[in-house]
């Protein structure tokens, strides 16, 4: 293992929460008079916290979401977690495999710390994190593609930046892993693989990790 610490990304890496999470974002900033289409919401918001969609709502339109926005939003997205959520094909297994083999590893999302114990809940995911693995947007005060958040995991973990990889679906968060001086492996599975330049290696499905890390 080349690495004293691996940090995933959660929504779309451990997750499959993407494509619920980004088709509520559109169909509620439509409700409310921003037409939002998926891919749009997925072009724009994918990896970010919610704050972004605030900042960058107000900054097209001059006009500020509701104060109930984000209560209502994860609402939705916790009802159809419920309904609907899975594990990425494989996480499982790397994480069993992480485990067994007693490397460090956590989780670090721009979502909130509900959202992320609800998908862990709902796919079963929870029994690999207690609330020392899990790192927040809500930690720190700037989210992806600021390296804070990052950069807050290692050190509450106790390992140097150039000892961690990050495993990263979105632009945003692989801009973040490279400002925090940690190397990226890119999840081309959703996102394009154009669209995650600078990663270190790029890769396809979660299982194939395990070999990349060790060569």
């Amino acid at each position: 293992m080349r690495y004293d610490l691996v940090i995933f990304d959660n929504d779309g890496v451990l997750v499959d929460s993407e494509p619920i999470s980004n088709r509520l974002l559109a169909g509620y900033l439509t409700e409310l008079g921003h037409p939002t289409s998926y891919e749009d919401s997925i072009w724009d918001y994918m990896g970010s916290a919610m704050h972004r969609v605030h900042d960058l709502v107000e900054e097209r339109t001059g006009q500020r979401l509701p104060d109930d926005f984000d209560a209502v939003f994860h609402a939705r997205v916790f009802a159809a977690f419920e309904r609907e959520l899975k594990p990425v094909a494989g996480a499982a297994d790397v994480l069993e495999a992480l485990a067994a083999e007693g490397v460090p590893y956590c989780v670090a999302s721009s979502g909130s710390h509900e959202r992320i114990r609800v998908g862990h809940r709902a796919t079963g995911l929870d029994r690999w994190f207690d609330d020392e693995r899990i790192f927040s947007s809500q930690d720190v005060g700037r989210g992806k593609p600021a390296p804070d958040l990052f950069l807050y995991a290692a050190e509450r973990m106790g390992v140097a930046p150039a000892r961690c990889v990050v495993v990263e679906d979105s632009p945003l968060g692989v801009q973040a892993a490279v400002a925090a001086g940690m190397d990226v492996y890119g999840f081309a599975s959703m996102t394009p693989a154009e669209k995650l330049a600078g990663v270190t290696r790029l890769f396809a499905d979660l299982r194939e990790l395990p070999e990349l890390w060790a060569g």
